[in-house]
């Protein structure tokens, strides 16, 4: 008689008993829910923001996230045939690359498409982000938004890199400037000057990668 899948006893070492401990937590509670869950997705994050997620979770509260930690995710599930908590898990272990997360939930892939494709949040691009478009202030008095910007931010913004003075007390550009051009890897200076300005070019959104339901992977 073959061997159950249930029983499948996972190995962790070269682990201190701190790591040690919760990494066997976590192969825990990923088998619970395999268990107790009808679907597992695999989910990828574009922008990752933990303000957003959190508004994620709250919509999903009768569901379980996870993110982070791959490889122990992949352990949990099994990654092969041979080791696979359950029929056909492996499918989703091998797709734990980069970064990715396991949403386990009772809802049908309809239903948790809808409800990402419609949950897209802009949010301020940080360092090391490529700009998804350039921005270009006018020469003359500096505005944010429609609002002149306050006179005791000019030197911030200039120690930013932008040609500003004080003329009367008003913030003024000396000659046109641009933050960003479409295409450039932000700098620090460029995000912050594009936060400042109000300028939100990312885009915190998830996006289904695959499925697991009843022992089949479907991609999406």
């Amino acid at each position: 008689m073959p061997k159950s899948k249930r029983s499948t006893v996972v190995s962790l070492t070269r682990t201190d008993k701190k790591g040690r401990e919760g990494k066997e937590k976590l192969i825990s509670d990923i088998q619970d829910c395999v268990d107790n869950f009808s679907y597992l997705y695999l989910f990828s994050v574009k922008d990752m923001r933990n303000t957003h997620l959190k508004q994620v979770r709250s919509d999903f509260k009768d569901s379980r996230f996870f993110y982070g930690k791959n490889r122990v995710m992949a352990k949990a599930l099994g990654t092969t045939p041979e080791t696979e908590y359950k029929d056909g898990l492996s499918g989703i272990a091998k797709q734990l690359t980069n970064e990715v997360g396991l949403l386990f939930t009772n809802k049908g892939p309809q239903e948790v498409e809808t409800y990402f494709n419609d949950f897209v949040q802009p949010d301020y691009a940080r360092s090391g982000a490529v700009a998804s478009q350039t921005v270009t202030l006018p020469d003359g008095p500096v505005k944010r938004g429609v609002d002149p910007m306050p006179h005791n931010m000019e030197p911030l913004i200039r120690s930013l890199g932008m040609p500003t003075a004080l003329k009367n007390g008003i913030v003024t550009l000396l000659v046109p400037y641009t933050i960003c051009n479409e295409g450039d890897v932000l700098t620090t200076n460029q995000a912050h000057l594009l936060k400042l300005f109000y300028h939100q070019l990312a885009e915190f959104k998830v996006d289904i990668i695959s499925y697991y339901h009843q022992g089949q992977v479907y991609q999406l």
